[in-house]
């Protein structure tokens, strides 16, 4: 039952009754509420108005106490019969000296409507957690509420003023608020959720947020006669969602690249301003030279490394350390860095408690701190995958309000983001480093420098990729001052293309030294392809695309070049006279792929020529094949000849023309590794070598002899005339006694001295170890003792045993003085009887 100190009679339905209980006045109010009119309601008796007998019996021991009397809530019966709920006053009165009571009733829906309204204006203005203002068409103040959120600073007396002449001083931009204020009294429209900034009263460094809407207050007319403010303070809110937004933009902005410094700059910019005013982060030495971070504890031994720092704009930078540098602040053992590191959780310094540490610690940087205001110093150490990376340290100095424990939680949050990001950059580059080592040691890492052909290529990974790839090209010397060029494609990218690329390096390399042709070759290197899918059939790699391969042998005392092609792009010759031509050559189908056997072509250079051979990867950009080479020559056609290595440039030369190829076709972003192979050729002019055909009987080894050592004194190479004269001697036996006519005798002086007998036999020579007892038999095993480099070669008809002696005072490929075989020889003491040689 509702408190009489609560509820006030209002209703407007009245009927006076006698101390009989009897009617004798009846109310038009009443007569809507029961629907009887006042003539039928006279003499009626209130116990038959009321649906309830127990109503009526509490009613009747009523009596008179000086006052009105609460009823409460009853049931009426209305003419129709059905009931109707109400609740009821009753008030003395005396008429005609006899006792009578006023009865008043309101309806029960009507005092619910009632109580609710004021249960509304009780929460708005004692109860709510809004600011509630009025104010009138002067924007002055009408009335306020009590809410406990109103900000203190405010006048003692509001009403009558306008908020500009009670609110303290700075509390926000009143321009701008009377500005709104105007606009909803000139519009007639609310403005709702409007974000309003100002200065926090109760703490005068930071800033306060509320979220205000303003309400018209309209007259009976529609016209609007007042406003109503209803403010809410939502700093916690805002402050909160600053806090996400700095989340979400370190999340944005940290790890745009796969590098340690650029990420750990980016950390420190994404803290400054918004949440600090320095920051740097200092990583441990391991894990900035890109090795593995440390796990578990952090020795104190270890120092620390500036990553990255970044500080107020505006303001010197004297506490800085340099990148790379070590922090001696953070190396020191003790220092809050340590206890950081070793406590695994972030350590907050303040206040005095920052002075004693910086003091104990580093003098001079204590004493910069107290200098530049510093009062608030947080470390967070750098975590990923369980291992620690460093710490990242945020100081405030420009604002006066400290971290607090909500900054703490949130620096964590970043800094874990930021450590998995430099973790994944660590790891990227240690990983592309060991790709790029592998793939470095899978490439030739110096081509040969030869006398019949001067080569420079170029190696391209595909963008956004790791260096590993499939693309390869070989620079192979071969016997008689010839050269083998080679250019491949293993198809794909990454490691299983990386290891195909080197195996069939290698098998080409093998091959080579076979003194196959090309199409031999790559016949060979065909069936060594489908012997590895073989080995992967059915495994993840069995669909790769299938290698392929240009192998070219160019001869620079013929001048002839025999290519073959395995699916390869041919190659494109740029003549000395300035002209381009795609040399064409059949062109056979990829390794492993099976079809028609393999088909080499000639083609016949001249001194100058400049052969262009490049991988797939430089064509697909453009669609295909065609266009490719169609660019290719328009490139080569713009260039000046060549110009021989002694007039270039130091960019000039073949150099510069493969960087100018690679300028040329190479777009943007490469879909697939390039390599790049350019190779001039050099042809030996006949006063460098020398050809004899000798007669088929054993007097032609007396005259082999002679004609060496004549030559030899031609060329200035007396210091070569023993050793070379033993080896054609033994070859020249070798080829009269074992082979088959015709036997020539030729002599190349190229980067070495090259002795080649050839025959028309086919017979394969071998080494075999003579007995004691045996008078001859040694031949081959002294060739193999004084020559440098030997061996067999075959050609259509016959075959060719070459032997190779080193210049006298030319280098190795190490770039220490070569020793002749003799001279060596006779350092080991090696003994040269029973060579045969007296018999001839």
């Amino acid at each position: 039952m509702l408190s009489d100190t609560l509820v006030q009679p209002r209703g407007d339905a009245f009927a006076v009754v006698d101390a009989r209980g009897v009617v004798v006045s009846w109310s038009p109010g009443a007569e809507r509420l029961l629907g009887h009119t006042a003539a039928q309601a006279r003499g009626l008796t209130g116990a038959s108005l009321l649906f309830s007998q127990a109503d009526a019996a509490r009613i009747a021991g009523l009596r008179p106490t000086g006052g009105s009397v609460f009823l409460g809530a009853s049931a009426l019966r209305h003419r129709d019969g059905h009931a109707v709920g109400v609740v009821m006053w009753a008030h003395p009165c005396a008429r005609d000296h006899a006792e009578q009571w006023l009865v008043q009733a309101e309806s029960a829906e009507a005092l619910r409507q009632y109580e609710l309204r004021q249960a509304l204006l009780r929460g708005l203005f004692t109860e709510s957690p809004f600011i509630i203002d009025i104010f009138d068409a002067r924007l002055r103040f009408l009335a306020q509420n009590h809410s406990r959120n109103r900000a203190p600073g405010f006048a003692d007396t509001v009403i009558g003023h306008t908020m500009r002449e009670v609110a303290p001083p700075g509390l926000l931009d009143m321009n701008a608020l009377e500005e709104r204020q105007q606009q909803v009294f000139a519009s007639g429209k609310a403005l709702i959720g409007t974000e309003v900034h100002g200065r926090d009263p109760r703490e005068p460094d930071r800033d306060a947020v509320w979220s205000e809407s303003i309400l018209p207050l309209r007259s009976s007319s529609g016209e609007v006669v007042a406003l109503a403010h209803m403010v809410f303070d939502v700093t916690e809110e805002a402050r909160a969602r600053e806090r996400l937004d700095l989340v979400n933009a370190a999340s944005a902005r940290i790890g745009s690249k796969l590098d340690v410094l650029h990420t750990a700059k980016e950390l420190t910019d994404v803290a400054v301003p918004w949440f600090a005013d320095y920051a740097y982060v200092n990583l441990l030495d391991p894990v900035f030279g890109g090795e593995e971070p440390v796990s578990g504890p952090v020795p104190d031994t270890v120092p620390l490394r500036r990553a990255a720092e970044t500080m107020l704009p505006g303001e010197p930078a004297s506490m800085a350390v340099g990148t790379g540098e070590i922090d001696p602040f953070a190396a020191a053992p003790g220092s809050p860095t340590a206890r950081a590191l070793a406590l695994g959780k972030p350590v907050l310094l303040t206040g005095q408690e920052l002075d004693a540490e910086l003091t104990t610690s580093d003098l001079g940087r204590a004493a910069e701190i107290r200098e530049r205001g510093v009062h608030s110093w947080l470390m967070v150490p750098m975590h990923a995958r369980g291992a620690v990376l460093g710490v990242v340290v945020f100081a405030r100095f420009a604002r006066a309000h400290p971290f607090e424990t909500d900054d703490i939680l949130l620096a964590e949050e970043f800094v874990t983001r930021a450590g998995v990001c430099i973790d994944n950059a660590s790891r990227y580059t240690r990983e592309r480093a060991t790709a790029a080592a592998l793939q470095r040691s899978l490439l030739p890492q110096r081509l040969p420098v030869l006398g019949g052909v001067e080569t420079v290529s170029r190696y391209l990974p595909a963008n956004g990729q790791v260096v590993l790839g499939g693309a390869w090209f070989d620079v192979i010397p071969l016997s008689g001052a010839r050269v083998a060029l080679v250019v491949g494609d293993a198809g794909g990218r990454g490691l299983h293309a990386a290891v195909t690329m080197a195996r069939l390096r290698t098998a080409v390399r093998t091959l080579a030294e076979l003194d196959y042709s090309p199409e031999e070759l790559l016949t060979h290197l065909d069936d060594q392809v489908k012997r590895f899918r073989d080995e992967q059939s059915g495994g993840p790699d069995a669909d790769k695309p299938s290698p392929t391969c240009l192998y070219a042998i160019f001869d620079p005392i013929s001048g002839s070049c025999a290519l073959a092609s395995a699916g390869h792009p041919p190659p494109t010759m740029l003549a000395t006279s300035g002209g381009v031509k795609a040399i064409e050559i059949p062109s056979g189908a990829p390794l492993g792929a099976g079809g028609i056997p393999f088909e080499s072509g000639e083609v016949t250079l001249t001194d100058g020529d400049t052969l262009v051979l490049y991988t797939v990867g430089l064509s697909k950009p453009w669609g295909n094949s065609a266009d490719a080479r169609a660019r290719l020559r328009t490139t080569l056609s713009s260039q000046r000849p060549v110009p021989a290595p002694q007039d270039a440039g130091p960019s000039g030369g073949l150099g510069g023309l493969c960087d100018e190829i690679l300028r040329s076709l190479r777009p943007d972003r490469l879909q697939d590794d390039v390599a790049l192979l350019l190779a001039r050729v050099r042809a030996l002019t006949p006063e460098h070598h020398m050809s004899w055909e000798l007669a088929a009987e054993p007097e032609s080894a007396g005259q082999a002899r002679a004609v060496v050592a004549q030559r030899l004194a031609a060329w200035g190479l007396e210091e070569l005339a023993f050793t070379t004269e033993l080896l054609v001697s033994e070859l020249v036996t070798n080829a009269i006694r074992y082979g088959t006519p015709p036997v020539t005798l030729r002599l190349i002086r190229d980067r070495s001295l090259i002795c080649e007998v050839s025959d028309g036999s086919s017979t394969s020579p071998h080494i075999r170890r003579a007995l004691d007892t045996d008078e001859g038999g040694r031949g081959l095993f002294m060739v193999a003792q004084f020559a440098k480099l030997w061996g067999t070669r075959y050609h259509t008809r016959g075959k060719t045993i070459w032997a190779e002696q080193p210049l006298p005072h030319s280098t190795d490929t190490d770039g220490a003085r070569a020793t002749s075989p003799a001279n060596r020889s006779v350092e080991q003491g090696t003994c040269m009887q029973g060579t045969g040689l007296e018999d001839i």
